[in-house]
């Protein structure tokens, strides 16, 4: 069943729900996926310099420290010069791609951002720049794709309606989501999506559904990781996503899109003291440590317990060569672009 995955990038509900729900084919899915990865990808792990810029929020996802209705959440935003250091400060330790992550903040219009973007393309114009500032409408995204972004993440969280309704009020409209995907990717975009494992209310047919929309999507990038809870919110005391399924996952997803960028996200390592080599074994070829000020680190709190919080970027970076090279794999300081499909064909 896992070889017929990685010869065909897909497998019938039932043979994925066999997958997904027992643990008996860890070991293959693991070996087969590190093959793939190492075929595409050889051992390079490429970083990715986060910069937070804004934890304000309009929106009031159920699951998120950082919603509009957490009245305990202490509020920061950077400006233009703030975001530019952390850019030299990156450069200098060896990132080529910055990524302005933040809130659905109003206060940075269209033109704030495009001003931003292109000061960075100015200055580091051999660097990608990967936005992922949530959902706008078209003509915004294709003012900062313009501006000099290259890349955007947003990740849909679940592909089913119910499910998303169940973590979002009712306001926020999942087929608003998936159509600013597919305007990112008309637009010209490397597009990053991905889902939550293990969030409130999800079952096996949720995961599924979110492998079928990614096959309608194909995008660049895919960013999954465990649901871990936050006191401040509705789902505060929710049980969390577990490694094992975020790893079976990973795992998944490479055999299914050899091709993608997948990071060993941060969540993996908060649930997992290896949670983020783990996930590099399971498939994964990303890494994103933080460039942000350490002062808001600990501010930009999406779940409890974030690591890596109190680290100066030196020491984030430094670490993670540690422990990327002790599961076998290095740092590259390419860009690090999508893999060519049909690489496995010369």
């Amino acid at each position: 069943m896992i070889e017929e995955l990685r010869r065909d990038r897909n497998l019938p509900d039932a043979a994925l729900r066999k997958l997904i729900e027992c643990a008996d084919y860890d070991e293959g899915l693991f070996h087969h996926a590190d093959e793939v990865r190492r075929e595409y990808y050889g051992t390079d792990v490429y970083i990715r310099g986060l910069i937070e810029l804004t934890n304000y929020c309009k929106n009031d996802c159920y699951y998120c420290g950082i919603r509009r209705s957490n009245a305990q959440a202490v509020r920061y935003r950077l400006n233009k010069e703030d975001i530019l250091e952390c850019c030299r400060e990156g450069y200098a330790l060896g990132f080529r791609t910055f990524v302005l992550q933040g809130g659905e903040d109003g206060f940075y219009t269209d033109k704030i951002v495009c001003d931003i973007v292109s000061a960075i393309r100015e200055n580091y114009p051999d660097c990608a720049i990967t936005l992922s500032l949530g959902e706008k409408n078209r003509e915004s995204y294709l003012a900062f794709f313009e501006a000099g972004a290259d890349r955007y993440l947003l990740r849909h969280e679940t592909a089913d309606e119910e499910h998303y309704q169940k973590l979002h009020p009712s306001a926020q409209k999942l087929s608003v989501r998936k159509q600013c995907l597919w305007d990112l990717k008309k637009i010209g975009y490397q597009v990053g999506s991905g889902f939550m494992v293990g969030s409130p209310y999800q079952t096996t047919e949720n995961l599924i559904a979110d492998l079928r929309f990614l096959q309608e999507l194909m995008p660049a990038m895919i960013g999954i990781g465990p649901f871990i809870p936050h006191h401040q919110t509705p789902f505060a005391t929710c049980a969390g996503g577990t490694l094992a399924l975020s790893l079976r996952m990973v795992a998944i997803l490479r055999l299914m899109f050899p091709y993608a960028l997948i990071p060993a996200t941060t969540a993996l390592g908060t649930i997992h003291p290896q949670g983020r080599e783990l996930g590099l074994k399971a498939g994964a070829n990303v890494v994103m440590p933080n460039l942000s000020p350490v002062k808001v680190r600990k501010l930009y709190e999406l779940y409890d317990n974030k690591i890596c919080t109190g680290e100066e970027s030196a020491e984030c970076r430094g670490c993670l060569e540690r422990r990327v090279a002790s599961a076998g794999y290095r740092i590259v300081t390419a860009r690090g672009d999508v893999a060519c499909k049909s690489r496995r064909e010369g």
